[in-house]
């Protein structure tokens, strides 16, 4: 016990000053897509060719990124000559509403905070279940690393149970598989009301690499009800985090 303790005492406070400062974020992360159609060249189709997932559209012109389905490889933003698109290390990614994920229209818009009656029951404790229902594991160890001191998700009020009886929601990460299709839908019902859902990662919102094939439902909304998504693949720690505080009113709506 007194080495355990000295060795904390030389490791100092290891835990991230965030929200209260901005974090850090590694050069070559990517978030939100920052969109310059005005420098599109007419008849141009590269980025939209160079998508592995039909992210992107051209619509009158227009980009269209649907975040929900980007797996933010950066293909698009390398394949388009006049530079087009580009990736910022923006982690604001989580949105309320699905049609909310898409960058280039007006809709696009910060995660919202829950209704007053939800947030007044979830915003001091919340307690989640994490599912995953098919997932390659990266989305998860993104998830799991909030427990510990660098992140701290405890020092919000937020903790992962072992139990759905036990939880207020379900975190969901994975395209869900039909093997995982009937699994996610009892351990919704065994929630109690009311109950919230959070999709985590490209696979959860959409099936991500893996839309469209015979054995994936394309995302958990297609089983279970989704209040928050929070794009990626994997999305960063931060932004997972951003999207849960955004959600529980615990940040300016406005930054």
């Amino acid at each position: 016990m007194i080495r355990a303790l000295l060795e904390r005492w030389r490791q100092k406070h290891r835990t991230v000053a965030y929200p209260a400062q901005p974090p850090t974020i590694p050069e070559r992360y990517r978030g939100e897509p920052e969109l310059a159609p005005e420098k599109c060249v007419a008849g141009c189709n590269a980025c939209v060719a160079a998508c592995p997932v039909g992210a992107l559209a051209l619509e009158d012109g227009a980009i269209r990124i649907d975040l929900g389905r980007c797996l933010f490889c950066g293909d698009c933003a390398a394949a388009c000559p006049p530079g087009a698109i580009r990736f910022t290390r923006d982690h604001r990614v989580a949105a309320r509403h699905r049609n909310e994920l898409i960058a280039g229209t007006a809709e696009r818009r910060l995660a919202k905070t829950l209704d007053e009656k939800m947030k007044s029951l979830f915003g001091r404790s919340l307690k989640l279940r994490q599912v995953c229902a098919g997932g390659c594991g990266a989305c998860e160890a993104d998830t799991n690393v909030l427990s510990t001191i660098v992140f701290d998700l405890g020092r919000f009020g937020i903790q992962f149970v072992a139990s759905p009886r036990h939880a207020d929601g379900l975190l969901v990460t994975g395209p869900v598989t039909e093997n995982m299709a009937l699994a996610l839908k009892k351990t919704y019902d065994a929630l109690p009301e009311p109950r919230i859902v959070i999709a985590v990662g490209a696979c959860a919102i959409s099936g991500g690499p893996y839309v469209g094939h015979a054995e994936v439902r394309n995302g958990a909304d297609a089983v279970v009800p989704v209040d928050l998504y929070i794009p990626g693949c994997p999305p960063h720690p931060v932004a997972i985090l951003d999207g849960l505080l955004r959600l529980l009113g615990r940040l300016d709506e406005s930054r």
